[in-house]
Parts: structure tokens; C-alpha cells; sequence
């Protein structure tokens, strides 16, 4: 290596050292002292590493995965709940951030700067502020269930509601259903789909995530080519067809970015949970980012919070290299290409 290869080098490690050093010490350390503390007894008292603290290895998680007692059926709750939040929020989030965004990009809209910064104001307002207006607009005599009155319909008492929405007025469940069971809560409550009261969260989030991505969105369709565009609007393409095979394949990297945003973001709920419900009523809203902080900080067993932490990294993980999997982009086949080659189907 050159002289002058050496001292680049050098300049570039003094340039990124504050930011190793900063990240080595307030993340790296930290994930790593959690990771011991999961597979310790550490009782919150002491430094973590002492003598006096023992490795009591996959204990902890054994615990939330297969104990069989309060700790499993609170993780598998909590995990439940947060299977529907993801389930409805991710779809819902992409889909109106990519319709406003394709709203407020359209030329012909006056006052686009208006309805951007209207669009995106939710998503840079105090989460605890959007929290308790919330709890205000969905309680049983607040302004929702008003509006659901004038259309001649009783609205429920959302955060007080803890009956899964596609089992509201079901009967008795199935044996085979109830009968069986996955970390410690039933089938006929994994198939019940969110609480009325995290139906509102699901609401709540949609609310202000939607704004961000918005976004990124608009960012993403204004760098696209319009040529594209333009010749399929030549061969007689419909706007609906040309958004549908021209502008969404183009956003793909964007889709990519949101989703996995998405996914992230809805797996690690905490500040909603603590500022609205707590997990009430009966653990329906119990998350599994809210039942780590309580199992630590409130139950004293640090060990099991850990793992709670780890698991839901683990799950985060997952949903997102299957994701990538099933976003990535596949060879056309031979018969595909014979399609476009012959011009498709008008």
C-alpha cells in the first residue's frame, strides 16, 4: 500500500471512529449485556456481570416458549395481539400512504403543498398527544360512536371491548378449536382476530404512520420516467393498467423500504399501549414490546424481559428476510415473455 493509500485510510478510520466509538457504546454494549441477561438470574440489583449473578442458560426463554404457566400465556397473547396488529396495519398503511401519494403527485391538484403537509402532520405530532385525543374520539360517548349513531347504529365501548372481531356474536367455539392450544391460549383466540380496543389502535396507526410514507412514495414517483408512461398511454392503456404494469413494478424498491418499515414499526408498538391501555381489557391489547418493559420493570424478572426482547428480534428478523423473498424480482418465464412479445391482452 502507498503512502498515500495509508494516510487515507487513516483519515477515513479518524473519521468514523466518534461514530464506532458512539455506537459501540450505546448500542453494541447494551444489546450485548441483554443478551447475558437473558440467560442469567440477574435480579435488577448490582452490575449485571458480577460474581453473584448465574448462567442459567435457555431458562428464560423456556419460560415464554414452553413453561406452561402465566409467562407462556402472556407471551402468546401479547404475540397473538401483535400477529393481528401487523396483519392489518402493514397492508393498510402502505396502501392509503401510495393512494395519497399518488393523490397529492398529480398535476392537476391545487394546493399540493397544502395536502402534503396536512397528510404528513399526524406523523410528526407527540404519539402520547395522538394516544389520548384518540382515547377521547373512540370512548363510548365520544365523537366515532356519534357519528355511528347517526346512521342508526349503537357503537361499541372500543377500549373496553375485549371480543375479537370476527367472533362478535359467535356462540360457543368448537371444540376442536378450544381444545387445543399454542403457547398457552387457545386456537379459537388465535382465530379471533383483534380486540374491538386494538381495532382502534389498528386505526390509530394507520392514522399516523400513513403521512411518512407518503413520503417516500412521493419521492419515488417523481423520479420515475415518464417515457414509460407515456408510450403505454400511446398503445391504448388505461390509467389503472398503466399504474398496475408501469409505475407500481417501477416502485419496487420503495414497496420494499416501506414494508419493511412497516413491519419494524408495528412489531415494536410500545408508547400506545402505555399511554392508552396498558394491555387492557383482559391482555386483548398486551403487546409483546409492552410485556417485556412490564415483565422487567414491573414483575422484577429481568431475565424474562430479555428474552422477550430477543425473541421479538428473532421474529422481526424472519418477517423480513420473508419478505424479501417475496418481494424480490424472478426471471420471466418463457411463456410470459411470449405475452409481451406479442403485445399483452388490450
Amino acid at each position: 500500500m502507498s503512502r498515500k493509500n495509508r494516510a487515507e485510510a487513516v483519515s477515513g478510520w479518524l473519521f468514523t471512529a466518534p461514530v464506532v466509538v458512539v455506537l459501540g457504546l450505546f448500542l453494541l454494549v447494551p444489546v450485548v449485556m441483554a443478551a447475558w441477561v437473558s440467560v442469567s438470574d440477574w435480579r435488577g440489583v448490582g452490575s449485571p456481570f458480577s460474581s453473584d449473578v448465574s448462567f442459567v442458560g435457555a431458562q428464560n426463554y423456556a419460560k415464554i416458549l414452553a413453561g406452561g404457566g402465566l409467562d407462556e400465556q402472556n407471551f402468546g397473547t401479547a404475540l397473538r395481539n401483535n400477529l393481528w396488529y401487523v396483519v392489518f396495519v402493514v397492508p393498510l398503511q402502505t396502501a392509503v400512504a401510495l393512494g395519497l401519494a399518488v393523490l397529492v403527485n398529480g398535476r392537476a391538484l391545487r394546493g399540493r403543498g397544502f395536502f402534503r403537509t396536512a397528510f404528513y402532520f399526524p406523523s410528526v405530532t407527540s404519539s402520547v398527544a395522538i394516544t389520548v385525543l384518540w382515547l377521547f374520539l373512540f370512548s363510548s360517548s365520544g365523537a366515532v360512536n356519534a357519528i355511528i349513531g347517526w346512521i342508526g347504529l349503537k357503537g361499541p365501548n372500543w377500549f373496553n371491548e375485549p371480543t375479537g372481531i370476527f367472533q362478535l356474536g359467535a356462540g360457543n367455539p368448537p371444540a376442536f378449536l378450544a381444545d387445543h392450544t399454542m403457547l398457552g391460549i387457545s386456537w379459537w383466540e388465535w382465530l379471533s382476530g383483534p380486540s374491538v380496543a386494538m381495532t382502534a389502535f389498528i386505526l390509530l396507526a394507520v392514522f399516523t404512520t400513513s403521512g411518512t410514507f407518503m413520503l417516500l412514495f412521493i419521492a419515488a414517483l417523481q423520479n420515475l420516467s415518464t417515457e414509460v408512461d407515456e408510450a403505454a398511454m400511446i398503445d391504448g392503456a388505461g390509467a389503472w393498467t398503466r399504474f398496475w404494469r408501469v409505475t407500481l413494478p417501477q416502485l419496487r424498491p420503495t414497496l420494499f423500504t416501506v414494508l419493511t418499515l412497516g413491519l419494524i414499526g408495528t412489531w415494536q408498538v410500545f408508547d400506545q399501549i402505555y399511554t392508552g391501555t396498558k394491555g387492557a381489557p383482559a391482555n386483548t391489547t398486551l403487546t409483546p414490546a409492552y410485556l417485556s418493559y412490564t415483565s422487567a420493570f414491573g414483575s422484577q424478572q429481568w431475565g424474562v424481559g430479555a428474552a422477550i426482547a430477543f425473541v421479538l428480534f428473532a421474529i422481526i428478523v424472519v418477517f423480513t428476510l420473508l419478505q424479501r423473498w417475496a418481494l424480490k424480482e424472478r426471471p420471466v418465464s418463457r411463456r410470459r415473455m411470449r405475452w409481451i412479445e406479442q403485445g399483452g391482452s388490450r
